[in-house]
């Protein structure tokens, strides 16, 4: 971890991230477990998650708790919270993570579509955050952490569902910090620009949109799952500790 920051408080802090088996989450939760936190994760890729468990622990840290999890079914969801408290200790970090930005046109979207874009992308970061309220309450506070997009910001077309899901975060973000700020708990968001995942090279990136990306960011780069990571680190660290209600752009100056 040589030229990064290490944060004192993540020390034995008891963490969940959502989405964490592959692309932005899995780097999430490897960076969280280099500062020596408790991290449990869900995602519904058992093969991806299993292989950063191993890959993880054969680095010499303590491997996460990888707990299989569908996001859509909310009890599942609540249960994995559970059993990660109980292995590790009440929640103070959440990170909802998980999403998916499948493409479709808006003309072919049906009411059953939208429900399933918004179950995957929206719905169950509330009801995360709603099943840590408590613990993170009777542990004297928390933070949680919502993940966002710069995509409806820039009017991004092709995934009506995806953008609106993703705008409606901050709308969540902001609600409960205000209503949880009494508890000590610290509600913000990111929204990510284009992060160069695995998915997102093999499926997306074409030469002309790597054109584009130059020509949009300020910073002439590609944007990688750490540059998010990073800032995850921050503010779930106590030297945030003032800092909520607010949505944080990494996405090298596109917006």
């Amino acid at each position: 971890m040589t030229g990064w920051a290490i944060y004192p408080s993540l020390k034995g802090r008891s963490v969940f991230v959502t989405g964490g088996g592959s692309g932005i989450g899995a780097q999430i939760v490897r960076r969280f477990c280099e500062q020596g936190s408790k991290v449990a994760f869900v995602d519904i890729d058992r093969s991806a998650s299993e292989a950063l468990v191993h890959a993880v622990a054969g680095e010499g840290m303590t491997a996460p708790l990888f707990i299989p999890c569908d996001l859509r079914d909310i009890e599942r969801l609540r249960a994995a919270i559970r059993e990660a408290a109980d292995a590790n200790g009440p929640i103070t970090v959440l990170v909802n993570n998980a999403a998916r930005d499948d493409r479709h046109a808006a003309e072919t979207v049906t009411p059953e579509y939208w429900d399933e874009r918004f179950a995957v992308n929206l719905r169950h970061q509330f009801f995360a955050a709603q099943a840590v309220h408590a613990m993170m309450k009777q542990a004297g506070g928390g933070s949680i952490i919502n993940m966002g997009s710069t995509s409806w910001m820039i009017g991004q077309g092709g995934m009506a569902a995806y953008t609106a899901a993703k705008s409606a975060v901050l709308g969540l973000t902001r609600s409960l910090a205000r209503d949880w700020g009494p508890d000590n708990i610290r509600v913000t968001s990111i929204a990510p620009g284009w992060i160069m995942t695995e998915r997102q090279q093999q499926l997306w990136l074409t030469p002309e949109g790597e054109k584009e990306l130059m020509a949009r960011q300020c910073l002439k780069r590609k944007l990688y799952p750490d540059d998010i990571a990073r800032v995850v680190l921050f503010l779930a660290a106590d030297d945030s500790s003032a800092m909520t209600n607010q949505s944080y752009i990494v996405d090298g100056g596109w917006v």
